[in-house]
């Protein structure tokens, strides 16, 4: 009957509005995401145990791309040498850092105590020279497994355009 096939018509075009505006709804939302994770906010597993104990390697980090004014204390993801490393901020633009030949830090000439890291900070044979001051553009980053990892002391003072974010959270690999 007529009345039967416009009804199963109906049905039909309905049913094919239903799935383009699902397929508009969900490019939106991809849309969305790639913005979001590729402008605003990033994800990248820690690649070793440089920031031990605290972060390990395959932990998943998630960093705020967006430039900041970092202090000190902030890890930050930092693309140095073709290489993802993640540090702490320990000096800014400024500041004037020396790492002792016993193994202390001194910022401004006052001795960085720091209660939470648990290693001592060995001066590295490389190109730094100490005293270092820092220009307005530079932060000096340091790992928090200070013997052996690779920091402001292996390749120099950090420039603020090399800083890929801040790390605003760790999701632990054990936890996944």
């Amino acid at each position: 009957t007529p009345a039967a096939i416009i009804r199963q018509r109906r049905r039909r075009l309905a049913d094919q509005n239903d799935i383009l505006g699902f397929l508009g709804r969900l490019a939106l939302l991809c849309a969305l995401l790639a913005m979001l994770f590729g402008v605003v906010f990033g994800i990248m597993p820690m690649p070793n145990d440089d920031m031990s104990p605290r972060i390990s390697a395959g932990d998943l980090l998630f960093y705020y791309r967006i430039p900041d004014d970092w202090v000190s204390g902030d890890v930050l993801v930092i693309n140095q040498q073709g290489n993802r490393y993640v540090a702490r901020v320990v000096a800014r633009g400024g500041d004037t850092v020396e790492v002792t030949e016993d193994a202390t830090l001194v910022v401004n000439g006052n001795t960085v105590l720091e209660s939470d890291i648990y290693y001592t900070t060995p001066r590295y044979e490389s190109e730094v020279t100490y005293p270092l001051t820092l220009a307005d553009d530079e932060l000096f980053v340091l790992c928090d497994y200070r013997e052996g990892a690779r920091d402001s002391r292996w390749y120099g003072p950090v420039k603020t355009s090399e800083v890929a974010g801040k790390v605003i959270t760790v999701i632990r690999r054990s936890g996944l």
